[in-house]
């Protein structure tokens, strides 16, 4: 009997790349950044045109990206928040909602303005929801949702826990990670329990559609066993 394929509901990827990106053309950083905000549109629109995705996650700005140098750290912010409200057009015309995780308070007050504007006005959207992970650890996530379990006398089970975390709790089906690193960088560890991982020498900006279909087309055939035999 052939085995049933995988469905990819939830896929997320690690956006990495961008600066080696620049630097092997002779550009400076924030020129890699800038291309490879145009390939994470240029993914949205492929999973909100996906019959089966429902959610992808982007690793954007970790809360360790701020020992960053300060002026890549500024351009960052000013490119996010600039990204965004260009992007508005774009979620209404893919019927992609946005929605943030991370600590927001971290940035500045116009950009949390920004952040929340864009959330409101794409909140009705379905075809596909796309997570940005901004100021983003998942240590500190983890750890602040047992807090508030313990501070409300809850007893903390995986259940609850998984609960409170503020990534809906869909467990992960699928992690990419560009550029040839391998490790998870502190993101979305207890969601990624038993997600399938891809990782690929491809730069960010040079990460296309047509990639991740081959990476979903091999995702769909893997044994996942969730433990089992």
């Amino acid at each position: 009997m052939a085995k049933d394929k995988n469905i990819l509901k939830h896929l997320a990827i690690i956006m990495d790349g961008n600066g080696r990106w620049a630097k092997e053309r002779g550009l400076v950083r924030t020129k890699g950044h800038e291309a490879g905000a145009n390939v994470t549109r240029d993914i949205t629109e492929y999973c909100a045109k996906h019959e089966t995705i429902e959610t992808v996650t982007f690793y954007a700005f970790s809360t360790e990206n701020w020992k960053r140098p300060k002026y890549e750290v500024a351009f960052l912010m000013k490119l996010l928040d600039s990204w965004l409200r260009a992007e508005l057009e774009t979620y209404h015309k893919f019927g992609a909602k946005f929605q943030p995780i991370g600590n927001i308070e971290g940035f500045s007050p116009k950009l949390q303005e920004t952040i929340a504007y864009i959330q409101k006005e794409t909140a009705h959207h379905t075809n596909v929801t796309q997570i940005l992970a901004l100021n983003y650890g998942s240590r500190e996530e983890i750890a602040k949702a047992a807090n508030r379990l313990a501070q409300r006398g809850e007893t903390i089970t995986e259940e609850s826990l998984g609960a409170e975390l503020p990534t809906p709790y869909v467990d992960i089906d699928l992690m990419i990670r560009t550029s040839g690193e391998q490790r998870l960088s502190n993101y979305l560890l207890w969601q990624n329990s038993y997600a399938e991982f891809f990782f690929t020498p491809t730069l960010w900006p040079d990460f296309t559609a047509h990639e991740l279909e081959d990476i979903i087309d091999q995702y769909v055939n893997r044994n996942r066993r969730f433990g089992g035999l």
